[in-house]
């Protein structure tokens, strides 16, 4: 499996620099959906739990990335007969996490958790920030890893990674993308970075799917799938509570990392974000607090759904009028998806190249763009019919809401 580095949770919601850098600012001053509030107060320091409904707790651990916090939670559990508490998510392997966990987990009534064990431990996906101290959990506590079977099984495939040269495949799909040579460099010293931030896997889990309702504790959780980010997210939603544990797939203040990777080039995972976008604001009430895994724990699950499609919206838009100009790689496009340019030098280069091949392969999908190859041996992406899909982009541009 071949992934240039960690994979993020998130990317800024402006994209845009010049020639178009008015527009993006305005979209990264607007106000954040007037109907977005955070009632849950100040983050836990980390390894404090902090109580936010009956029975659910909020944790914040460090992250060794440029962003530099994961939110956890905790539910109050029973399982044969043993109390304690399912974990939502685990942070990465890191020592801070580990030292955070030991402190948690520490035996005795005066201990944060009060000196009970982890019972179950449930995964939104498969990134190292969520993923990476589940195998240590588990073994730790005799507890199962609950997750989606595309998550768990994406996971050991990208773990087994670890100690790889970087294929051929990866080497060519990020130099048709435009790469230089240092930049092909760089990635191939970084390969296969992905398992040093995850504990050994458990070597079994069990698999929940979309619409499965559990029982957690005295309550029901619904397991809800979303896509785009990663390939079968699961939120969890209890009703009772008025709650959903969003994971990645509901972040409040970035949108997520929607990225295309040399192993599956031709993907279309902006085009799932969409659609589960759509899906979760007709499946889920507005009022829910959502409990996001970035961020802080807000209501206005809709006016947050509306605003991320929106903004992608206007990202395929002005894409289009750029491409409309002239034909263009995968990095000559970064001015016009973010708030600024990425330079190939830069750590972010290998989530902005995947992001931009996303919204490109989304066009291409829906027919309005063409990739040819060049001489150079880098794709040109153009407009597949430059009158018709210019009109096209000027109607979406207006059309879409600010």
């Amino acid at each position: 499996m071949s992934k240039s580095e960690v994979p993020g949770p998130g990317a800024p919601e402006a994209r845009e620099a010049a020639p178009e850098a008015r527009e993006a600012a305005r979209e990264a001053a607007a106000p954040e959906a007037a109907a977005l509030a955070y009632p849950c107060g100040e983050p836990p320091a980390p390894g404090a739990p902090k109580e936010i409904a009956p029975g659910v707790l909020w944790l914040r651990m460090p992250l060794p990335f440029a962003l530099n916090h994961i939110n956890l939670y905790l539910l109050d559990d029973e399982v044969d007969g043993r109390a304690g508490w399912a974990v939502v998510d685990t942070g990465t392997q890191t020592p801070d996490v580990l030292a955070a966990w030991r402190t948690l987990l520490a035996p005795g009534a005066g201990s944060p958790l009060a000196g009970r064990p982890i019972t179950r431990v449930f995964a939104t996906h498969m990134h190292p920030d969520h993923m990476g101290m589940a195998g240590w959990l588990t073994r730790k506590y005799d507890a199962r890893l609950w997750m989606t079977r595309e998550e768990y099984l994406m996971c050991r495939t990208l773990v087994a990674d670890t100690g790889r040269e970087a294929p051929d495949d990866a080497i060519d799909f990020y130099r048709r993308c435009g790469w230089p040579e240092e930049a092909l460099d760089v990635y191939r010293a970084r390969f296969g970075g992905f398992g040093k931030y995850v504990h050994a896997l458990p070597d079994s889990f069990r698999r929940i799917v979309d619409g499965e309702r559990l029982a957690i504790g005295g309550n029901e959780w619904r397991v809800v799938v979303g896509r785009g980010h990663s390939p079968e997210h699961a939120s969890l939603v209890c009703e009772h509570l008025g709650i959903m544990i969003s994971g990645d797939q509901v972040l409040p203040r970035i949108s997520s990392n929607v990225s295309v990777f040399p192993t599956e080039p031709d993907a279309d995972p902006l085009g799932e974000w969409l659609a589960s976008i759509a899906d979760l604001r007709a499946r889920l009430p507005a009022e829910l607090l959502v409990l996001p895994a970035h961020g802080e724990p807000f209501r206005g699950l809709h006016a947050r759904l509306d605003r991320l499609a929106a903004g992608h919206a206007r990202s395929l838009a002005r894409l289009k009028r750029s491409l409309a100009a002239e034909p263009k790689r995968v990095i000559d496009i970064f001015g016009t998806l973010f708030a600024r340019p990425i330079d190939t030098r830069s750590e972010q280069l290998g989530l902005a190249t995947g992001e931009g091949v996303a919204h490109l392969n989304h066009l291409v999908q829906r027919g309005e763009v063409v990739a040819e190859a060049a001489a150079d041996g880098a794709l040109r992406y153009r407009l597949a019919d430059a009158d018709a899909a210019a009109a096209a982009a000027a109607a979406e541009a207006v059309a879409a809401p600010e």
